[in-house]
């Protein structure tokens, strides 16, 4: 960290990228939640910040584009599947947190994305004097796996680092105010013997970074060689669209870190997940919402209390080993709650046995999943205790005072 701290300071001396990693170094030591909004002429950049670490970051020119190139280079071969999103965080983010859930993608991988795509973004800048700087606080949610995926202080400087050294040798290269989210176009017709194999790229259809990704080279080294078309009035630089956004129509997230389908209405059945393995949350929601489930995700046993008095879900799937409880005792609890005393309560395990089946129906339990749960078996068993669930009228004032330990 020190030897990276004095190289970005020889590189950037006087420029106000100093001001921005001292910020973002004290919004580090501070576990700070929100976004960092930095603009100057050239643009907006916006670092998404979870607990003081990047967890994506975003400019509005080439937003997708940029999150192409980056997945090409880091991870070629993952396939992505459009799902329902959270609306308050990015959604490159998202789908990445959907593909490590989804084991289709290692969060090393991610790391990388998150760091290719910080570095362009950051170069988009340009000249990094009279950089503006806006701080907005938001609600620490609840997300899977955010802490270990965002990237901290010591992995963002570098990155920090490298768009200066890029900046610097961008402009000692003379391409002046040449943004690399242009694309080449040729003037005029060209011999395409003369063009030394480039007449596909100078189309007007690639930006600069595209080209420099196909031919394996730098953008600057691309755009240099470029320029004595440039100079011989062969070729011009334009502003191209974006591509469309890769996903699904986005959903909204509740207070609780549930994820709720947009088309829900009041009536539809809300199933509460009480599980600390967010691969589990996170493959429920994947089949779930889209059959048309609200679904309340909750990782913390000891705080899920509270949340399950408080948005009464029609189910519930109960998870039989967490850190500071275990199913049995927290089945227990909820079945002496007047509230849940006929809530449909199912147990999450890979232990399926007849011992852990029999003390599940001991303790209230009203069936039994196995890990990881099945699409067609989950909906079957959700749609056989729901039908044979019937309201009934329960006390208004069932959680007060201090809830009791749930340690074994």
């Amino acid at each position: 960290m020190k030897n990276t701290s004095i190289s970005l300071m020889k590189l950037a001396k006087e420029l106000d990228i100093l001001k921005l990693a001292e910020e973002l170094g004290v919004l580090s030591k501070q576990r700070a939640t929100g976004k960092l909004i930095v603009r100057n002429q050239a643009g907006e950049v916006i670092l998404h910040l979870f607990y003081g670490r990047l967890l994506y970051a975003t400019s509005g020119l080439h937003s997708v584009r940029r999150w192409h190139r980056a997945l090409k280079q880091h991870c070629p071969n993952w396939t992505i599947e459009p799902a329902p999103l959270w609306c308050d965080k990015p959604w490159e983010y998202q789908l990445l947190h959907q593909g490590i859930c989804e084991n289709q993608l290692k969060v090393p991988q991610a790391k990388a994305i998150i760091r290719s795509v910080a570095l362009e973004v950051l170069l988009g800048l340009g000249n990094y004097k009279g950089l503006q700087r806006a701080w907005e606080p938001s609600e620490e949610t609840d997300l899977d796996l955010s802490l270990s995926l965002a990237l901290s202080y010591l992995e963002v400087e570098p990155v920090l680092t490298k768009a200066v050294q890029m900046h610097q040798q961008w402009q000692t290269a003379g391409l002046g105010n040449l943004n690399p989210n242009l694309a080449p176009v040729l003037t005029r017709q060209v011999d395409s013997q003369s063009l030394s194999g480039w007449g596909k790229y100078l189309n007007g259809k690639s930006p600069l970074w595209d080209i420099a990704w196909q031919l394996k080279k730098s953008v600057i080294a691309v755009t240099r060689t470029l320029l004595p078309l440039v100079n011989k009035g062969l070729l011009r630089f334009q502003e191209i669209p974006d591509l469309p956004v890769p996903i699904s129509k986005q959903s909204t997230t509740n207070p609780s870190g549930g994820v709720i389908n947009p088309k829900a209405s009041q009536k539809q059945p809300l199933i509460a997940c009480i599980d600390d393995s967010p691969v589990v949350a996170q493959t429920l929601k994947r089949f779930l919402i889209p059959a048309g489930y609200q679904i309340l995700s909750i990782q913390d046993s000891m705080r899920g209390i509270a949340q399950l008095a408080q948005h009464k879900p029609d189910l519930i799937f109960l998870d039989l080993i967490m850190p500071n409880a275990n199913g049995y005792t927290v089945c227990k609890f909820l079945r002496n709650t007047p509230l849940f005393q006929k809530t449909p309560i199912i147990i999450l395990t890979g232990r399926d046995t007849i011992i852990d089946r029999t003390r599940a129906k001991l303790v209230g339990a009203s069936g039994f999943l196995g890990k990881p749960p099945e699409q067609q078996k989950t909906l079957q068993l959700i749609k056989k205790h729901l039908c044979d669930f019937q309201e009934e009228p329960v006390a208004k004032d069932v959680v007060s005072g201090e809830l009791p330990s749930f340690a074994s």
